[in-house]
């Protein structure tokens, strides 16, 4: 009988461009593209150049479950349309749209397309920015999803009183968009902020949700020398 291996669910922080940091983070946590489940929270686009090799590289996982991010709405809206704000563009913007100078294949348009807004997993949630708490999710939009940071900013308050205290009424919550500094994610309050600043001078941070071990990239600068890091906070 062949043995088939068990598999792991992990989730992934915003990688913003940033092809090279993905890879180490599968590698250095034995990632199986064939068994193991990853879960992204959002921002695949802008920053480094490499948002199509990502977008590439996460089409190849058996299992995937990808969260839009604000610039990946952004950047939707440009393929759909070929609008693209200056804010877009001097936030990032203008690396996807060099990454995709040879147009944007139907696959990568679907990819977007098919983002969840956010994913309850075995009563864990995965969202990109955050949620308000004292309201049920069907009451909640893009708005909160994509771009609110009062959750990330209570989670760090409560770690600064190291209160444990549930913030949410979900066992876990994962969030990324707001970037923290060092080189591991934060958690309080059952909420984990994943985003490690990898759009700019951090790494990007890779965890593995049952076991809570995590795995993180070099610095994403050192993997693009002589390139800026141009995803800006937000």
């Amino acid at each position: 009988m062949k043995h088939i291996e068990t598999a792991n669910t992990f989730v992934v922080g915003d990688i913003h461009g940033g092809y090279h940091a993905l890879r180490q983070c599968m590698e250095r946590s034995s990632f199986s593209i064939e068994n193991d489940h990853l879960i992204c929270l959002g921002d695949v686009c802008d920053g480094w150049p490499d948002t199509k090799m990502c977008v590439d590289e996460l089409l190849k996982l058996g299992m995937l479950t990808y969260i839009m991010g604000n610039h990946d709405l952004i950047a939707l809206e440009w393929m759909l349309t070929g609008n693209a704000p200056e804010s877009w563009i001097v936030q990032g913007g203008q690396a996807t749209v060099e990454a995709y100078r040879d147009g944007v294949p139907p696959l990568h348009l679907q990819f977007f397309k098919q983002a969840h807004p956010f994913v309850v997993l075995n009563d864990c949630l995965f969202v990109h920015a955050g949620i308000d708490p004292s309201k049920d999710l069907a009451d909640q939009g893009q708005e909160l999803f994509l771009w609110d940071r009062t959750l990330a900013r209570k989670t760090l308050e409560a770690l600064q009183r190291n209160d444990h205290s549930p913030l949410t009424k979900f066992k876990e919550v994962y969030i990324g968009h707001t970037p923290i500094s060092g080189n591991q994610p934060l958690t309080a309050g059952g909420v984990w902020m994943m985003d490690t600043g990898a759009g700019w001078s951090g790494v990007l941070s890779m965890m593995n949700v049952n076991t809570k071990e995590t795995f993180v990239s070099d610095p994403v600068p050192s993997l693009y020398p002589g390139v800026a890091g141009r995803a800006k906070r937000g």
